[in-house]
């Protein structure tokens, strides 16, 4: 465990857990055996990181957050408050998996809103925004604004974070170009 990182005296970290520098573990949280936590994150009050999760640096995790084994988070990513991870995609309380967990993906820059529910097995893209609610049932492509239930794109943003319009350029410089069903930065 890093000697710069800061975890509130209400908070558990098991042994074996690897937390970055600069990284903020506030109250009534649980770091749980195996987990990796970057550098200069941030997990808000009563989150629960599971065994062998890994986070990028750079990650914040609001409040009332969990992050289940089988999911695995890159750098930069925003977990709004009491958003939700799924690791099972058939749970049943009297057939328990036992370690076994779909895998679930949050690419780097994305940003999910509060209350929204990432349903395992699925990756979401790169600086993509799920709206506050929406519920993911399938991959996300890179850039996209996902909302409702399920979740379906209804438009572009940029990696700032912006809606971009037809053009696909973006009021802070960047332009981007379709190809296919997919959006990328144009060079």
């Amino acid at each position: 465990m890093a000697d710069k990182a800061f975890i509130h005296e209400s908070s558990y970290v098991d042994e074996g857990c690897t937390i970055g520098d600069g990284t903020k573990i506030w109250h009534f949280c649980h770091v749980q055996k195996g987990a990796v936590i970057g550098q200069n994150c941030s997990l808000g009050q009563n989150v629960n990181i599971g065994n062998n999760v890994h986070i990028g640096n750079g990650v914040r995790i609001q409040n009332n957050v969990s992050v289940y084994e089988g999911v695995e988070i890159e750098d930069n990513v925003f977990c709004g408050p009491s958003c939700v991870f799924t690791n099972v995609t058939t749970p049943r309380a009297h057939f328990p998996v036992h370690g076994v967990y779909a895998k679930t993906l949050i690419k780097e820059g994305a940003s999910l809103g509060a209350n929204s529910t990432v349903v395992c097995g699925h990756t979401v893209g790169r600086s993509a925004l799920i709206a506050a609610g929406a519920v993911v049932t399938k991959d996300v492509p890179d850039y996209a604004l996902m909302a409702g239930v399920p979740a379906r794109r209804i438009g572009w943003v940029c990696e700032c974070g912006k809606r971009l319009g037809e053009s696909l350029s973006c009021e802070c410089g960047r332009k981007y170009e379709l190809q296919g069903e997919q959006l990328h930065k144009a060079q």
